[in-house]
C-alpha cells in the first residue's frame, strides 16, 4: 500500500491505537527512506490526549531520546 503524501513533501501514517508504539514510527521512518522525504507526520486517532495523538519524523536527523 502506498502511503499518503501530502504536496510531495510530508509523509502521512495514520493510525488508530491506544498507545504508539515504538513500531510504528520505524515504519514511518523506512516510508521516508524509500520515498526520498525529509517530514512525515504519524496521526493516532486512538490516544485520549492530543499530545500523544500527533509525531513528527523527520528523515536524517537522530532520533528522539
Amino acid at each position: 500500500m502506498k502511503p499518503l503524501t501530502v504536496e510531495d513533501v510530508v509523509v502521512v501514517e495514520l493510525k488508530s491505537a491506544e498507545q504508539r508504539a515504538r513500531v510504528h514510527k520505524k515504519q514511518l521512518v523506512a516510508y521516508l527512506r524509500l520515498t526520498n522525504y525529509r517530514l512525515g507526520l504519524l496521526l493516532n486517532f486512538g490516544a485520549e490526549l492530543i499530545g500523544d495523538r500527533i509525531a513528527r519524523v523527520a528523515n536524517g536527523l537522530p532520533p528522539d531520546p
